[in-house]
């Protein structure tokens, strides 16, 4: 009888939590690209915030992703201007004139896997102090003096200072052009156009083998980044085609 009840009180408690989930979720995907951020640390349950945490960028990611295929098919029609290619170029650092596959294999849309997978692990899942109060979710650098945050714990040599941003999207929006222009990801970039060549989906447990430069240690960078795909499964978020 004992045993009865604690098995109703887990199934309870369960379908409590898948609720909660449901009711959050849909609120945030709702909301993400409003002036709506949900507050990660006041989330105790771990299940729920990182639910949360996903339906919060996945809009913003889905949208960037949307710009880029559109402008890949201008690009593909010959539907740009001379002039309007000159400044693709110049914005993706490739060489000028850029032929068309040459600005194809600079603007190609990154995986949500891969995205929000870095994005969690340079962000403590939305509850660092950077991503809470400057929308700065991928740990992202600059280098000119007033440009961002000086760390707390920044070397008394070292001229960086973390990037600040006005919002999730604009986050978003340097974080995808500094991985397709870098010159530290051309390692990424190559596995993804092989990806395309090859008819395959483009995978970010496969593209996250590019990030070595990332961060230091490249290789256990990569071994973290392609951990919380697994686990998290997040493959099931990236596209078909």
């Amino acid at each position: 009888m004992v045993n009865k009840y604690r098995n109703i009180k887990k199934i309870l408690k369960n379908l409590c939590l898948l609720v909660t989930l449901f009711s959050v979720s849909t609120l945030v995907s709702s909301a993400s690209l409003s002036s709506f951020k949900p507050s990660f640390d006041s989330i105790k349950n771990t299940v729920v915030r990182k639910e949360v945490f996903f339906n919060y960028l996945l809009p913003a990611i889905h949208k960037k992703n949307a710009e880029i295929i559109q402008l890949r098919n201008s690009i593909l029609n010959n539907e740009l201007s001379v002039n309007e290619l000159e400044k693709l170029a110049s914005k993706y650092r490739v060489k000028h004139p850029a032929t068309q596959e040459e600005l194809l294999k600079v603007i190609d849309i990154l995986p949500p896997s891969l995205v929000l997978a870095q994005a969690a692990n340079e962000s403590n899942w939305g509850r660092s102090r950077f991503a809470k109060d400057f929308n700065n979710y991928f740990g992202i650098w600059c280098f000119s003096e007033g440009c961002g945050i000086i760390p707390k714990e920044r070397d008394l040599s070292a001229k960086h200072e973390v990037a600040s941003f006005n919002s999730l999207e604009e986050c978003i929006d340097y974080y995808v052009l500094n991985i397709n222009r870098s010159y530290a990801y051309e390692e990424l970039r190559q596995i993804r156009e092989k990806q395309r060549n090859d008819m395959q989906p483009i995978k970010g447990i496969v593209l996250a083998e590019g990030l070595g430069n990332y961060a230091f240690p490249g290789i256990e960078y990569i071994d973290s980044i392609k951990s919380v795909i697994q686990f998290n499964q997040l493959g099931r978020y990236d596209y078909t085609n």
